[in-house]
């Protein structure tokens, strides 16, 4: 058993519960959100639970991820979808970066790809060493 491990269960010895905090974002497209974890090795549940330290949490779609934490995905009454997880511990954060950054940048760039596709548009895409991706559109409709 690892030390982080150890820590998790000491604390809900001690009755520290941990809990899913959600942090406001604009997911329109599911299929763009698919892409993005299958990228990251993730994958989308429909109708599932999504585990937390000592918590769980019902969700439409569920990330789930690596560690002992997941993702969960709940429509918004503004039609988008909210992401809400456990960040206790950094387990998340190590898979989706913080505050879902890696997730978010890969998303970004799939929806861009999907609507570019449609407009006729070519895309090319390159990783820059600092972890930004760089993407380009290319055709006659811009």
């Amino acid at each position: 058993m690892s030390g982080n491990w150890r820590a998790v269960f000491r604390d809900l010895k001690k009755g520290i519960m941990s809990h899913f905090v959600s942090i406001q974002t604009q997911i329109k497209d599911l299929e763009a959100l698919r892409l993005a974890c299958a990228e990251l090795g993730l994958r989308i549940e429909a109708n599932a639970e999504a585990r937390g330290i000592g918590t769980q949490q019902r969700a439409d779609h569920v990330i789930r991820l690596n560690g002992p934490c997941d993702i969960a995905v709940q429509p918004q009454a503004n039609g988008t979808f909210g992401l809400s997880t456990d960040w206790w511990g950094g387990h998340v954060e190590k898979e989706v970066g913080a505050n879902y950054g890696r997730l978010l940048q890969l998303y970004a760039v799939h929806k861009t790809a999907r609507e570019a596709r449609k407009r006729g548009l070519t895309i090319q895409r390159r990783s820059l060493a600092n972890g930004t991706i760089q993407v380009v559109l290319t055709g006659a409709s811009l």
